[in-house]
């Protein structure tokens, strides 16, 4: 299992040759945790959001919904294709919203069609989760869903302290991978929800290229987080699937988390 998740990653980081930063499939709601029923904006865009750099295309996704105490909403068919616009690029993407009612924690699933890497001749696919609670009442956030490929936080993802850690664990068809390069990214630039773009002309680079952190035996990582914001891990090629249309795939585990200053 480890060889072979190795040999996947190696497909993506191949894919980042000559690019500071790493492809990341964003489900991205303005905020993560809400006091009062509200709709909230979700906009789904495939970006390199450290660099605040080249937006990609993305498809009419495979799947997008969201699961609240263990029920699934099929958010699929309303989803309405968006041009969203980075520094350097425009792309499609896509926008909906969703009416947050009950409290709790709601999980929101992104299984995005695969990406084509036309300079590598390779797949990617980056099956995503993000979070928000309503009510200040956590019930399943640490709970697996049962994805192909997925990231379990081992602290509560929507209430994580900048200067604090953040733990999770890489499972592959519900089992811990091991040996796996997970990269991190800050959100340098949040979009701006109304105009459908990068919020500011902000970057972030990091002395050595990409930050990685490597999963353990059991699949889990740690990761220290410096700053507020928004949070992305990428568990590269931990997906069992490594073929698509007669191509390599890399099938990657994303996890969005929010981080917040101690008052």
């Amino acid at each position: 299992m480890q060889k072979k998740l190795l040999s996947a990653a190696a497909v993506v980081l191949g894919l980042l040759s000559g690019t500071a930063q790493a492809h990341f499939q964003l489900v991205y709601t303005p905020q993560v945790q809400l006091d009062e029923p509200q709709t909230v904006p979700v906009k789904l865009v495939f970006w390199h959001p450290m660099e605040n750099g080249h937006v990609m295309d993305m498809e009419l996704p495979e799947a997008f919904y969201y699961v609240f105490k263990g029920e699934k909403t099929d958010l699929l068919k309303t989803l309405k294709p968006m041009t969203f616009k980075g520094q350097d690029n425009q792309a499609q993407g896509f926008e909906t919203e969703v009416k947050i009612r009950r409290n709790g924690d709601y999980v929101f699933v992104l299984q995005p069609a695969p990406y084509f890497e036309k300079s590598e001749n390779a797949y990617i696919q980056q099956i995503t989760k993000s979070y928000l609670n309503k009510g200040d009442l956590p019930d399943a956030w640490h709970e697996p869903l049962g994805l192909a490929t997925e990231i379990v936080p081992f602290n509560k993802p929507t209430n994580i302290l900048a200067g604090s850690t953040f733990t999770g664990q890489v499972l592959s068809d519900g089992k811990p991978a091991a040996g796996v390069e997970i990269e991190i990214e800050y959100m340098a630039a949040p979009p701006d929800i109304k105009a459908n773009r990068a919020s500011s002309n902000r970057s972030t680079e990091t002395k050595g290229g990409t930050l990685v952190a490597v999963s353990d035996a059991n699949g889990m990582f740690t990761f220290g987080i410096p700053k507020e914001g928004f949070w992305g891990f990428a568990a590269l090629g931990s997906g069992s699937k490594t073929e698509y249309q007669g191509k390599e795939l890399s099938q990657d585990a994303v996890i969005w988390i929010r981080a917040d200053k101690m008052e």
